[in-house]
């Protein structure tokens, strides 16, 4: 009886073992071999790893995630009612960039055997997405990453439906983000962590961390961040990794000497998004040239510095978010910053990168450049790290008013993002609101993810308008505040407006015949001195001047028939929250 309980034991280990490991980090296996893992895990451990389905992909694949506790601490209730910080971490958003899932099986299975880091998972929740991108995943083949060092064949950068993952978060289109952020806001991790490989430049740096908040956001935020990330990158430094706190590319492509940049980009990826809410977001990029079993450990590196840092220093981190939850829950914020940009103020840093070449190419004419990465250099370069804002919009005393024309779709992406609101039971037939008109509305000409942007320009403004009943309340004082800013404010770069989800509304729809305009100019002109004083003083813009379209717009502007809707975002703001309000449902 002996022989058979042993060659089971050793099957029960061997099982959790991936085709990476197997292959000596050659190779990556297929989803098949996550849905496996996903079952072996919490029949080898049992009650301290759970195997959710949290969605299914357009092709009909189960979206995976496993929940590890060493004392069954396995669902957002039993977190929350223990204090306990929950760290989820992802791999394969792009699904060629592959070393979070083989890393992310390798580290658990040595938390889980006490291995690494012994006790950790009695102070940390961790919850592992193996691949985000399944349906792209299964996209597999050798030549989807020409500038990656390994694995053999990996899966493919967008999904099914030809979505980039990650420039989705705000408008989340995908069936795969919808899911994903419901995971996101049940579990409701202090940290949230993405992991990528790089694309771009040659160099000896191997990994980079970006951390956020780090320069924008809560100060008490900032400062635990700050320090959490210098105390991991000293760790990484003692194991032999050169991490890098920002983004390595060149501010102009191929370019070293150009420099490089810290930036903070918009919510449309993961890590911002995270770090919108509030919470700690982390992309990690190793680099693409580097071997797949060297990026693999360095991905594992990262995670288990992070999971000890985050464990030791957890009441001090989630009082931070506390106190960050409770100042956009008051109401007291009047503005906040959407977009910011860098100043042309750098410092020099020393870089590790390689010798190179920089000369134009006889065959497309523009530079070319060719390293030699048998000769490493120490280069020298100017490091933009200084930041100012670039879009600063006030906020609403009260909050946002949806109109029931949009507010069924508007209510899903809310619910996605975890913000409240409340539907009005009655109409109001006339309340003060603030509307936002664009003077000027400029759609992209060519589609980006499936949308045609569009950007305005113009300024929110009191009147008066009908509020039928079942339109959206959504108050500005909720822990949500900044990503609902994003959404709906209509200057922000990833506001649903930004993303053409209400383009209709400045399309002109409605038109009058110019031989009806005409004689109705000369009568207004004739009877309104205010009317005819804004023609002549129009006049003297000789660009007006010469445009027969614009002239005659002047006067079809000011005819009864005009659309007083056209150019008017669908989307209202109000002071205060609007009586006969109930539940949302």
């Amino acid at each position: 009886m002996l022989l058979p309980v042993l060659l089971a034991l050793t099957l029960s280990q061997t099982s959790l073992s991936t085709v990476s490991e197997q292959s000596g980090w050659t190779r990556t296996g297929r989803y098949a071999e996550v849905e496996s893992l996903c079952r072996a895990f919490p029949q080898r451990y049992p009650g301290k790893v759970r195997c959710d389905t949290f969605g299914t992909t357009p092709e009909g694949r189960p979206l995976l995630a496993l929940v590890a506790s060493a004392d069954g601490t396995l669902t957002p209730a039993a977190t929350a009612k223990k204090g306990r910080p929950v760290v989820l971490f992802q791999g394969g958003i792009h699904a060629g960039e592959i070393d979070g899932k083989d890393a992310g099986f390798w580290l658990l299975r040595d938390l889980l055997d006490g291995k690494t880091l012994p006790g950790v998972l009695k102070q940390v929740t961790a919850v592992f997405v193996p691949v985000f991108n399944v349906d792209g995943h299964e996209r597999f083949g050798p030549n989807h990453r020409p500038n990656q060092v390994g694995p053999e064949e990996m899966g493919w950068r967008v999904t099914a439906q030809n979505l980039n993952l990650n420039r989705d978060y705000m408008k989340a289109d995908a069936p795969e983000m919808v899911a994903l952020l419901k995971l996101l806001h049940g579990w409701d991790p202090l940290f949230y962590v993405d992991l990528h490989v790089t694309d771009g430049a040659k160099f000896e740096h191997d990994v980079s961390v970006q951390l956020e908040p780090q320069k924008v956001g809560p100060e008490a935020l900032r400062t635990l961040g700050s320090k959490l990330r210098e105390e991991l990158f000293t760790e990484l430094e003692a194991r032999g990794h050169l991490p890098l706190p920002f983004y390595p590319s060149f501010r102009e492509n191929d370019d070293p000497a150009s420099g490089v940049t810290y930036g903070v980009s918009p919510p449309r990826f993961s890590h911002q998004y995270w770090a919108a809410h509030r919470r700690y977001g982390i992309l990690v990029e190793t680099h693409s040239w580097k071997p797949y079993a060297h990026r693999v450990a360095t991905t594992r590196h990262v995670l288990e510095g992070l999971l000890r840092l985050v464990a030791r220093d957890a009441p001090a981190l989630l009082a931070a978010q506390k106190a960050a939850d409770t100042e956009a829950e008051s109401g007291k914020a009047r503005e906040l910053v959407l977009a910011w940009e860098n100043t042309e103020k750098s410092r020099p840093i020393p870089f590790r990168g390689y010798a190179y070449q920089r000369t134009p190419s006889e065959l497309t004419t523009q530079p070319w450049i060719r390293y030699d990465d048998s000769k490493p250099q120490v280069w020298t370069l100017p490091y933009y790290e200084e930041l100012k804002p670039a879009l600063t919009v006030t906020l609403p005393t009260g909050g946002y008013l949806v109109p029931p024309a949009h507010a069924g779709w508007v209510a899903e992406k809310l619910t996605a993002h975890g913000l409240r609101f409340q539907r009005l039971g009655q109409g109001v037939p006339a309340a003060e609101v603030e509307v936002f008109r664009a003077t000027e509305a400029r759609p992209r000409p060519t589609s980006v993810e499936g949308h045609q942007l569009l950007s305005v320009k113009g300024a929110w403004q009191k009147e008066t308008q009908a509020l039928p009943a079942g339109t959206l309340y959504v108050p500005a004082a909720q822990k949500g505040l900044p990503v609902l800013a994003h959404l709906l404010e209509p200057l922000g770069p990833d506001s649903l407006l930004a993303w053409g989800f209400f383009n209709n509304h400045f399309e002109q729809k409605e038109y009058v015949e110019d031989y009806v305009l005409e004689p109705f100019a000369r009568e207004l002109l004739a009877r309104d001195p205010a009317v005819k004083a804004a023609w002549e003083e129009k006049l003297k813009d000789a660009e007006f001047a010469s445009n027969p379209r614009a002239r005659l717009r002047f006067f079809y502007e000011r005819h009864p028939a005009y659309d007083v809707r056209f150019n008017l975002y669908p989307v209202f703001r109000t002071d205060s929250a609007p009586a006969g309000l109930k539940p949302a449902r």
